[in-house]
């Protein structure tokens, strides 16, 4: 990629704050708020956050409808240098659907996160801005090193976790292969958040399941993933907690582990939960997030068995 496109990429994210903020000064207070969607993939780039032909990912567009609903402006980019610009800091809320070492160029050649950028990101939530995570959120800023066998994930490391993974509330260890999507259950552990109303425990879902560990001792939980039934080793755990809320100093961080399939950037109940994920975030609406893990998911420091090595 080219200094100039990537450039172009930062620019777009630049502009679309400006027109979002020049939009605000003519809509009610309760309109005013900006949302920065950011997918910059330096590990594996799943399919929903490609753009393809130039146009708009598959993320990008799904949360500017949610805005659009909501009444949040949404500002896109993959460019890691809008951490280091002074508008990054207009947004009420980010969302993230990234992967691996967001201070590495990686595999999408979007310009990284500088190690400045990332302590701006992380002071920043700590100050009251909210931030959104998506199924590879979680997957993002593993410990070092992070070899390819994947040892160093199946470690528990508690105060030494990377600061990232300790704000989110939690660390992606792996998936299940064989197969990859799985029909299981979503227990609903608080049907009062946002964008729940209505909606019966447990509910049928299909996905890629991140078998996930490193739990912060303070999470909300609201979904749990029930792993009866389920197939692969690193599903051989007590259910564990699949989507929460916490409170990171000031910043609502909300997580989910949904995300993966391009079909459910089509479920009503995704879009809801993440909807109502975001208006938290940003403070539009309000919900109970005192911590219930030890409750809700019992088991939730159990680390699941290896996967059996390929042939």
């Amino acid at each position: 990629m080219s200094a100039i496109t990537g450039r172009r990429d930062f620019l777009r994210a630049a502009a679309l704050t400006s027109a979002g903020l020049a939009l605000a000064k003519r809509l009610p207070a309760a309109q005013k708020k900006s949302v920065l969607v950011f997918t910059k993939s330096s590990g594996f780039e799943h399919d929903v956050v490609k753009r393809v032909n130039g146009k708009p990912s598959i993320v990008d567009d799904t949360v500017t409808a949610l805005g659009d609903k909501h009444g949040f402006h949404v500002g896109v980019t993959k460019d890691g240098r809008i951490f280091d610009d002074k508008q990054f800091h207009s947004y009420a809320a980010l969302v993230f659907f990234t992967t691996g070492d967001l201070t590495t160029m990686g595999t999408d050649g979007k310009p990284p996160m500088s190690p400045a950028g990332k302590q701006n990101l992380l002071k920043a939530i700590e100050g009251g801005m909210g931030l959104v995570g998506i199924h590879a959120a979680a997957d993002t800023f593993h410990p070092q090193p992070d070899p390819k066998d994947l040892s160093n994930r199946y470690i528990a490391h508690g105060e030494q976790q990377d600061p990232y993974l300790k704000m989110l509330g939690g660390e992606f260890i792996i998936h299940g292969s064989t197969p990859r999507l799985q029909d299981t259950h979503l227990i609903v552990n608080d049907p009062h958040f946002p964008g729940l109303e209505g909606v019966t425990s447990p509910v049928p879902f299909n996905d890629e399941w991140y078998s996930l560990k490193d739990f912060a001792s303070d999470l909300h939980v609201i979904l749990t993933l029930d792993t009866h039934g389920m197939k692969g080793a690193c599903y051989q755990r007590a259910p564990y907690p699949a989507t929460w809320a916490r409170m990171h100093g000031r910043g609502g961080v909300f997580y989910t582990a949904i995300g993966d399939r391009p079909e459910n950037w089509k479920n009503d109940f995704f879009l809801n939960l993440l909807g109502g994920g975001i208006r938290w975030a940003i403070g539009d609406v309000t919900a109970n997030v005192e911590p219930n893990l030890k409750e809700a998911a019992p088991g939730y420091a159990e680390i699941p068995p290896r996967e059996p090595a390929k042939n």
